[in-house]
């Protein structure tokens, strides 16, 4: 006779979901991770990749639910849904240009600078803010100041905990792009994103919008226990500073655009349609 435990386990629908192995998304899912938060009829798979390598996996809608670079977003939207909550927002802050010495807007325009991935929105944002034509060279982003370091690019494009120790390296800022953005726009900058790929139906997107939610809200209202499972994912970083990192990206942003989060969304996107970047989204949806 199979025993009532099997049950729930046999009954439940595993759902894949894809995010960076960083402390702001580890803080993020916290609470699904480490079981501490109820997933009703939901077992989720955690695939720990970097952003680039989610963009690329999305493209071809391989996970169900996966953290992604608004950027990918005009080109997956067939497939995925944006989620309401899960972004990263920088709001006076953000993906930073970094390089040895200071250079204006018009030097970088004409420098090797290694970038973190085609897709990701800081270099979408470069774009906005250099032009189409530069010549960039692809690094994994924990891999960028090093290589800016010793001299393989004039300039590096940095994400994550990078904004907070590219001084280790010797280096110094030469634009922050979501200060940038603030001026220029008077809106926070939206970098990553969750999506929900759409084949799962109204339904069951609303639920697992609802439940990741959750474990956002869970994670702030257990901060210090959630900072400690981030810090495995802290690169160069003490708990002090980890708490700081996972502050800027992890907050109320994170638990809904709200309607000025929302018009940051179309902002960029509609920015990086006129400027020939990405393809139009004349309607962009928000789950949840």
């Amino acid at each position: 006779m199979e025993s009532t435990a099997s049950v729930p386990h046999l009954q439940s629908q595993l759902l894949r979901l894809g995010h960076s192995p960083d402390p702001d998304d580890a803080f993020m899912f916290y609470g699904l991770a480490t079981g501490k938060l109820p997933s009703g009829r939901y077992h989720f798979e955690h695939i720990l990749q970097d952003i680039q390598t989610l963009n690329e996996r999305a493209t071809r809608g391989e996970l169900e639910i996966t953290a992604v670079s608004l950027h990918a977003y005009p080109y997956i939207r067939d497939r995925y849904a944006l989620m309401a909550c899960g972004c990263s927002m920088g709001d006076d802050y953000g993906p930073m240009v970094v390089a040895k010495r200071r250079m204006d807007v018009e030097e970088l325009k004409k420098v090797r600078i290694a970038i973190p991935g085609k897709l990701t929105t800081a270099f979408l944002t470069l774009q906005l803010l250099l032009g189409k034509d530069l010549d960039t060279v692809v690094v994994p982003f924990d891999q960028i100041l090093d290589y800016v370091q010793r001299g393989a690019a004039d300039a590096g494009l940095i994400i994550h905990e990078g904004q907070l120790t590219y001084q280790n390296n010797g280096l110094v800022c030469c634009v922050d792009l979501g200060a940038w953005w603030l001026k220029k726009t008077g809106l926070p900058l939206p970098l990553g994103v969750n999506v929900i790929r759409r084949d799962l139906g109204d339904e069951v997107m609303r639920e697992v919008t609802a439940i990741l939610k959750a474990s956002i809200a869970y994670s702030l209202e257990h901060r210090d226990a959630a900072i400690r499972h981030a810090l495995q994912y802290a690169r160069d970083m003490n708990t002090q500073l980890a708490d700081r990192f996972v502050g800027m990206y992890v907050n109320h942003w994170t638990l809904d655009f709200g309607p000025r989060g929302r018009e940051a969304v179309r902002a960029i996107l509609d920015a990086g349609s006129r400027a020939g970047l990405v393809p139009a989204c004349e309607t962009v949806e928000f789950i949840g």
